[in-house]
């Protein structure tokens, strides 16, 4: 019987390991066009993806977001840390929200210009 208790609690324990070892991962992240978020934004609600475009910016209200040639757009937030890429073409990775009232933005995780990741 008290063997089987220890089996129990030592299963317990590595199921508890396996699954906290796995959550902090977190999601895999998904390269998605900027085609795609625009067309089909809402599929893509609270996932962390990896997409790229040239880093623009308007000043009033300031924002800043990447656009493909076809002027597809993702706003980037926080504005400071894909400030200085201003003009160049990034692959961006982050957690990407979309709301009617908000439209597309991603919270940046990671900026990669010419294969050098920044953040």
């Amino acid at each position: 019987m008290r063997s089987l208790q220890k089996y129990i609690g030592f299963t317990a324990i590595t199921l508890l390991m396996a699954t906290l070892i796995s959550g902090c991962r977190g999601q895999q992240p998904v390269e998605v066009p900027l085609t795609i978020l625009a067309n089909n934004p809402a599929a893509f609600d609270e996932k962390q993806i990896v997409t790229q475009g040239v880093v623009r910016h308007f000043n009033d209200p300031l924002h800043y977001w990447i656009e493909d040639e076809a002027l597809n757009r993702v706003e980037i937030f926080p504005h400071q840390k894909i400030a200085p890429y201003l003009g160049e073409t990034v692959e961006v990775e982050g957690q990407f929200h979309f709301s009617p009232n908000e439209g597309r933005r991603l919270i940046l995780t990671r900026v990669d210009v010419d294969g050098c990741l920044k953040c």
